[in-house]
Protein backbone atom coordinates (compact mmCIF):
# COMPACT_ATOMS: atom_id res chain seq x y z
CA UNK A 1 0.00 0.00 0.00
CA UNK A 2 1.29 3.34 -0.59
CA UNK A 3 0.01 5.94 1.92
CA UNK A 4 0.09 9.71 1.05
CA UNK A 5 -0.51 12.60 3.02
CA UNK A 6 -2.60 15.24 0.80
CA UNK A 7 -4.16 18.36 1.18
CA UNK A 8 -6.95 18.78 -0.99
CA UNK A 9 -10.11 22.06 -0.70
CA UNK A 10 -7.75 23.40 2.04
CA UNK A 11 -8.13 20.19 4.09
CA UNK A 12 -5.42 17.44 4.66
CA UNK A 13 -5.62 13.84 5.36
CA UNK A 14 -4.13 10.50 4.46
CA UNK A 15 -5.18 8.25 1.63
CA UNK A 16 -3.87 5.67 -0.51
CA UNK A 17 -2.39 5.90 -3.79
CA UNK A 18 -3.76 3.40 -6.69
CA UNK A 19 -2.76 4.17 -10.38
CA UNK A 20 -2.97 7.64 -10.59
CA UNK A 21 -5.83 8.39 -8.14
CA UNK A 22 -5.84 9.00 -4.20
CA UNK A 23 -7.91 6.74 -2.14
CA UNK A 24 -9.87 9.41 -0.29
CA UNK A 25 -10.47 9.04 3.74
CA UNK A 26 -12.53 11.94 4.50
CA UNK A 27 -15.75 10.75 5.97
CA UNK A 28 -14.26 7.16 7.43
CA UNK A 29 -14.45 7.34 10.92
CA UNK A 30 -12.05 4.12 11.11
CA UNK A 31 -9.40 6.35 9.52
CA UNK A 32 -7.47 9.01 11.67
CA UNK A 33 -6.42 11.78 9.78
CA UNK A 34 -2.56 11.71 10.12
CA UNK A 35 -0.70 8.90 9.71
CA UNK A 36 1.27 8.89 13.14
CA UNK A 37 -2.26 8.42 14.65
CA UNK A 38 -2.78 6.14 11.99
CA UNK A 39 0.11 3.94 12.55
CA UNK A 40 -0.53 3.87 16.12
CA UNK A 41 -4.25 2.10 15.42
CA UNK A 42 -2.62 -0.70 13.49
CA UNK A 43 -3.63 -3.34 11.51
CA UNK A 44 -7.47 -1.94 12.09
CA UNK A 45 -6.27 0.94 10.37
CA UNK A 46 -4.92 -0.97 7.38
CA UNK A 47 -7.92 -2.85 7.56
CA UNK A 48 -10.09 0.31 7.28
CA UNK A 49 -8.15 1.38 4.83
CA UNK A 50 -7.86 -1.84 2.73
CA UNK A 51 -11.74 -1.49 2.83
CA UNK A 52 -12.44 1.67 1.13
CA UNK A 53 -9.97 0.90 -1.41
CA UNK A 54 -11.80 -1.89 -2.36
CA UNK A 55 -14.98 0.25 -2.08
CA UNK A 56 -13.84 1.58 -5.24
CA UNK A 57 -15.55 5.03 -3.99
CA UNK A 58 -14.05 8.48 -3.20
CA UNK A 59 -11.46 9.10 -5.56
CA UNK A 60 -9.41 11.73 -6.31
CA UNK A 61 -7.17 12.35 -9.30
CA UNK A 62 -3.50 12.42 -8.25
CA UNK A 63 -3.23 15.56 -10.38
CA UNK A 64 -5.76 17.79 -8.18
CA UNK A 65 -3.87 17.17 -4.47
CA UNK A 66 -1.08 18.74 -3.07
CA UNK A 67 1.25 15.83 -1.65
CA UNK A 68 2.66 16.72 1.68
CA UNK A 69 5.17 14.63 3.01
CA UNK A 70 4.23 11.18 4.32
CA UNK A 71 5.30 12.35 8.16
CA UNK A 72 4.32 16.37 7.90
CA UNK A 73 5.76 16.56 11.40
CA UNK A 74 7.80 13.29 12.63
CA UNK A 75 8.65 13.22 16.73
CA UNK A 76 12.18 12.40 15.76
CA UNK A 77 13.88 12.71 12.43
CA UNK A 78 17.23 11.04 12.52
CA UNK A 79 19.39 10.48 9.86
CA UNK A 80 23.26 8.63 9.19
CA UNK A 81 26.70 9.91 8.10
CA UNK A 82 29.01 7.74 6.27
CA UNK A 83 26.88 5.36 5.36
CA UNK A 84 28.30 4.42 2.10
CA UNK A 85 31.90 3.11 1.04
CA UNK A 86 32.00 5.29 -2.01
CA UNK A 87 30.66 8.49 -0.02
CA UNK A 88 33.41 7.69 2.67
CA UNK A 89 36.32 7.55 0.39
CA UNK A 90 35.16 10.75 -1.56
CA UNK A 91 35.08 12.73 2.31
CA UNK A 92 38.92 11.83 2.44
CA UNK A 93 37.50 10.08 5.87
CA UNK A 94 37.83 6.47 7.87
CA UNK A 95 35.35 4.12 8.07
CA UNK A 96 33.24 4.53 11.19
CA UNK A 97 33.19 1.86 14.05
CA UNK A 98 29.39 2.76 15.00
CA UNK A 99 26.88 4.17 13.14
CA UNK A 100 26.86 7.89 13.33
CA UNK A 101 23.74 9.75 13.69
CA UNK A 102 22.41 13.26 13.70
CA UNK A 103 19.67 15.10 14.25
CA UNK A 104 17.27 16.94 11.87
CA UNK A 105 14.89 19.23 13.31
CA UNK A 106 11.02 18.24 12.07
CA UNK A 107 10.39 21.96 11.07
CA UNK A 108 12.56 21.36 7.69
CA UNK A 109 10.61 18.64 6.28
CA UNK A 110 8.46 19.60 3.13
CA UNK A 111 6.88 17.09 0.57
CA UNK A 112 6.93 15.90 -2.60
CA UNK A 113 6.72 19.29 -5.00
CA UNK A 114 7.58 21.74 -2.93
CA UNK A 115 9.91 24.15 -3.55
CA UNK A 116 13.89 24.23 -1.18
CA UNK A 117 14.78 27.15 -0.27
CA UNK A 118 18.51 28.68 -1.09
CA UNK A 119 19.10 30.15 1.87
CA UNK A 120 19.77 33.96 2.68
CA UNK A 121 22.77 33.27 4.36
CA UNK A 122 24.71 30.98 2.28
CA UNK A 123 25.05 29.55 -1.50
CA UNK A 124 26.64 26.31 0.03
CA UNK A 125 23.28 24.61 -0.63
CA UNK A 126 23.57 20.83 -1.54
CA UNK A 127 21.62 17.76 -1.82
CA UNK A 128 21.62 13.71 -0.29
CA UNK A 129 19.58 11.44 -2.16
CA UNK A 130 18.67 8.54 0.77
CA UNK A 131 16.46 6.01 1.64
CA UNK A 132 14.17 6.46 4.55
CA UNK A 133 12.26 4.19 6.91
CA UNK A 134 9.42 4.85 9.06
CA UNK A 135 9.33 3.69 12.25
CA UNK A 136 5.27 2.17 12.99
CA UNK A 137 5.32 0.63 16.55
CA UNK A 138 6.95 1.78 19.92
CA UNK A 139 9.91 -0.02 20.75
CA UNK A 140 13.41 -0.64 22.67
CA UNK A 141 16.06 -2.62 22.98
CA UNK A 142 15.16 -4.09 19.45
CA UNK A 143 17.57 -6.83 18.21
CA UNK A 144 18.84 -7.25 14.71
CA UNK A 145 16.27 -9.87 13.29
CA UNK A 146 13.43 -8.53 15.04
CA UNK A 147 14.06 -5.31 13.46
CA UNK A 148 12.03 -5.33 10.40
CA UNK A 149 8.77 -5.47 12.50
CA UNK A 150 8.49 -2.40 13.34
CA UNK A 151 8.98 -0.62 10.17
CA UNK A 152 5.72 0.83 8.95
CA UNK A 153 7.24 1.41 5.69
CA UNK A 154 9.76 3.29 3.12
CA UNK A 155 9.61 6.55 1.61
CA UNK A 156 12.75 8.83 -0.23
CA UNK A 157 14.54 11.45 1.31
CA UNK A 158 16.34 14.23 0.71
CA UNK A 159 18.96 15.03 3.36
CA UNK A 160 19.54 18.99 1.95
CA UNK A 161 22.54 20.22 3.52
CA UNK A 162 23.74 24.10 4.02
CA UNK A 163 27.97 22.66 3.68
CA UNK A 164 29.07 25.94 5.69
CA UNK A 165 26.60 25.65 8.42
CA UNK A 166 27.02 22.23 8.61
CA UNK A 167 30.49 22.49 9.61
CA UNK A 168 29.93 24.80 12.37
CA UNK A 169 28.52 22.43 15.15
CA UNK A 170 30.15 18.97 15.28
CA UNK A 171 26.77 17.46 15.66
CA UNK A 172 25.79 19.32 12.02
CA UNK A 173 22.46 19.73 13.33
CA UNK A 174 21.91 23.43 12.38
CA UNK A 175 23.21 23.05 8.82
CA UNK A 176 20.98 20.28 8.15
CA UNK A 177 17.89 21.53 9.75
CA UNK A 178 17.33 24.76 7.50
CA UNK A 179 13.64 25.02 6.50
CA UNK A 180 13.26 23.33 3.49
CA UNK A 181 16.09 21.19 4.32
CA UNK A 182 13.99 18.05 4.62
CA UNK A 183 11.94 16.54 1.49
CA UNK A 184 10.32 13.28 2.27
CA UNK A 185 7.83 11.47 -0.08
CA UNK A 186 6.35 11.37 -2.59
CA UNK A 187 4.58 8.47 -0.37
CA UNK A 188 5.26 5.75 2.36
CA UNK A 189 5.03 2.30 0.81
CA UNK A 190 4.45 -0.19 3.34
CA UNK A 191 6.92 -2.74 4.43
CA UNK A 192 4.74 -5.91 3.18
CA UNK A 193 5.84 -4.34 -0.40
CA UNK A 194 9.65 -3.79 -0.37
CA UNK A 195 10.86 -7.41 -0.21
CA UNK A 196 14.50 -6.50 0.71
CA UNK A 197 15.29 -3.16 1.52
CA UNK A 198 18.90 -3.91 1.07
CA UNK A 199 18.47 -4.49 -2.83
CA UNK A 200 17.14 -1.40 -4.42
CA UNK A 201 18.60 1.26 -6.81
CA UNK A 202 18.95 5.14 -5.66
CA UNK A 203 19.66 8.15 -8.51
CA UNK A 204 19.57 11.59 -8.02
CA UNK A 205 19.39 13.81 -10.47
CA UNK A 206 19.92 17.53 -10.72
CA UNK A 207 17.73 18.81 -13.84
CA UNK A 208 18.80 15.99 -16.04
CA UNK A 209 22.14 15.60 -14.83
CA UNK A 210 22.97 12.10 -13.18
CA UNK A 211 24.79 13.31 -9.59
CA UNK A 212 24.08 9.51 -7.62
CA UNK A 213 24.06 6.23 -9.08
CA UNK A 214 23.88 3.45 -6.41
CA UNK A 215 22.24 0.40 -4.85
CA UNK A 216 20.96 0.60 -0.88
CA UNK A 217 23.12 -3.19 -0.84
CA UNK A 218 26.45 -1.08 -0.46
CA UNK A 219 25.53 0.32 3.01
CA UNK A 220 27.53 -0.47 5.86
CA UNK A 221 25.20 -0.30 8.24
CA UNK A 222 21.89 -1.75 7.36
CA UNK A 223 18.37 -0.94 8.76
CA UNK A 224 17.77 -3.49 10.76
CA UNK A 225 21.35 -2.53 12.08
CA UNK A 226 20.24 0.68 12.76
CA UNK A 227 17.37 0.16 14.83
CA UNK A 228 18.98 -2.08 17.03
CA UNK A 229 22.00 0.43 17.58
CA UNK A 230 19.29 3.56 18.36
CA UNK A 231 17.27 1.35 20.29
CA UNK A 232 19.86 0.79 22.72
CA UNK A 233 19.30 4.39 23.67
CA UNK A 234 16.60 5.64 23.24
CA UNK A 235 12.49 4.57 22.48
CA UNK A 236 11.81 4.44 18.72
CA UNK A 237 7.94 5.90 18.36
CA UNK A 238 5.64 5.73 15.52
CA UNK A 239 6.24 8.16 12.92
CA UNK A 240 9.67 8.17 13.33
CA UNK A 241 12.21 9.02 10.66
CA UNK A 242 15.33 7.63 10.16
CA UNK A 243 17.46 8.36 6.82
CA UNK A 244 19.98 5.44 5.71
CA UNK A 245 22.57 7.86 4.11
CA UNK A 246 23.73 8.86 1.01
CA UNK A 247 25.98 7.54 -1.96
CA UNK A 248 29.29 9.08 -3.80
CA UNK A 249 28.17 11.81 -5.87
CA UNK A 250 27.18 14.90 -3.53
CA UNK A 251 27.90 18.60 -5.31
CA UNK A 252 30.42 19.91 -2.69
CA UNK A 253 32.66 16.97 -3.88
CA UNK A 254 32.42 18.03 -7.53
CA UNK A 255 34.95 19.56 -9.08
CA UNK A 256 34.03 22.97 -9.57
CA UNK A 257 31.41 22.34 -6.75
CA UNK A 258 28.08 21.64 -7.39
CA UNK A 259 25.95 23.19 -4.94
CA UNK A 260 22.22 23.68 -5.57
CA UNK A 261 21.00 27.10 -7.61
CA UNK A 262 17.59 28.49 -8.21
CA UNK A 263 15.65 27.24 -11.03
CA UNK A 264 17.15 23.36 -10.96
CA UNK A 265 15.07 20.92 -9.76
CA UNK A 266 16.27 18.09 -7.26
CA UNK A 267 15.22 14.57 -8.59
CA UNK A 268 15.38 11.01 -6.65
CA UNK A 269 14.52 7.92 -7.66
CA UNK A 270 14.06 4.79 -5.81
CA UNK A 271 13.39 1.42 -7.17
CA UNK A 272 10.19 -0.24 -6.02
CA UNK A 273 9.30 3.49 -3.88
CA UNK A 274 9.22 6.18 -7.06
CA UNK A 275 10.11 9.85 -7.56
CA UNK A 276 10.80 12.73 -5.38
CA UNK A 277 11.12 15.85 -6.59
CA UNK A 278 11.57 19.46 -5.68
CA UNK A 279 12.47 22.73 -7.57
CA UNK A 280 14.95 25.13 -5.94
CA UNK A 281 13.85 28.54 -5.30
CA UNK A 282 15.60 31.65 -3.74
CA UNK A 283 14.68 31.99 0.26
CA UNK A 284 11.26 34.45 0.01
CA UNK A 285 12.03 37.71 1.20
CA UNK A 286 8.79 37.12 3.93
Amino acid sequence: MKLVTFTHNQQSRIGAVIGDSVIDSLGCAEIPANLIDFLKAGPDALAAMQQQIDSGKARIALPEVKLEAPVPRPGKYLGISLNYADHIAETGRDKPEYPSFFTKQSSCVIGHGSSIHRPRVSDKLDYEGELAFVIGKQCRHVSVDKAHQVIAGFTIANDVSVRDWQMRSPTMMIGKSFDTCGPLGPWLVTADEISDPHNLAISTWVDNELRQKANTRQMIFNCYEMIAYLSQAMTLEPGDVIATGTPAGVGVKMQPRGYLKPGQIVRIEIEGIGILANPVIEEPQD
